[in-house]
């Protein structure tokens, strides 16, 4: 059973961000979300978007991402960042796609965790965002604002994983995710925060503290 704070919490994050289900990687299917979410570490989502807008008309499956160049892959997607390990990854990731699963992408988590460049934050992308099945993804903005709102002191990304998981509904975990995306993006801001005209400010002992 989930506590007041956090009903309320959910509550006030419905109300401002509504219940549809959206991810800001934009895909036309698993594989798709799977090298997008990939290429999203440590760079942002609007950079890789105008990265994968040609690079997924160069490469149009995964056979074709299996059986790329390296050293071309690296320069397709350089402006991402960590573009030499990232592209290993990709590839590596694509050839046990095709020789384990038959070019599909799992969503057993064990299974996509198997798969070179991929942990439990870009496995539950895949599963929240592809096949439904309920998930937290902690990126850096739900590590950072679950923190400062008190619904978790752990700050190891698995231990808060599993610390959400027995605090929120599971019916909000992959909610959760993207209302906190958007609030991380507007106005609970790492480097300047707008706590003063914060929805949550009032459930918020970071807010409550300036």
């Amino acid at each position: 059973m989930a506590s007041k704070k956090v009903v309320s919490i959910l509550e006030k994050l419905d109300k401002e961000y509504g219940t549809e289900y959206r991810c800001y990687l934009d895909h036309d299917s698993a594989w798709q979300l799977l090298i997008a979410t990939i290429l999203s570490a440590q760079c942002t989502d609007a950079r890789v978007n105008i990265v994968t807008k040609d690079l997924f008309k160069k490469y149009p499956n995964v056979e074709a991402f299996a059986k790329a160049d390296q050293k071309e892959l690296e320069q397709d997607i350089k402006p991402t960042g960590f573009y030499h390990n990232k592209a290993a990854n990709i590839i590596a990731c694509c050839k046990m796609l095709m020789e384990k699963h038959g070019g599909n992408v799992p969503d057993d988590i064990d299974e996509l965790t198997a798969l070179p460049g991929v942990g439990r934050k870009t496995a539950n992308v895949i599963r929240g965002n592809i096949y439904n099945i309920p998930s937290i993804v902690v990126d850096t903005h739900v590590k950072r604002i679950s923190y400062k709102l008190g619904i978790t002191k752990e700050t190891d990304p698995v231990k808060i994983e599993y610390d959400l998981m027995k605090k929120i509904p599971k019916d909000h975990w992959i909610l959760w995710n993207i209302h906190i995306i958007r609030l991380g993006r507007t106005i609970c801001k790492a480097i300047k925060p707008d706590c003063e005209n914060c929805f949550l400010k009032d459930n918020c002992p970071s807010s409550q503290r300036i």
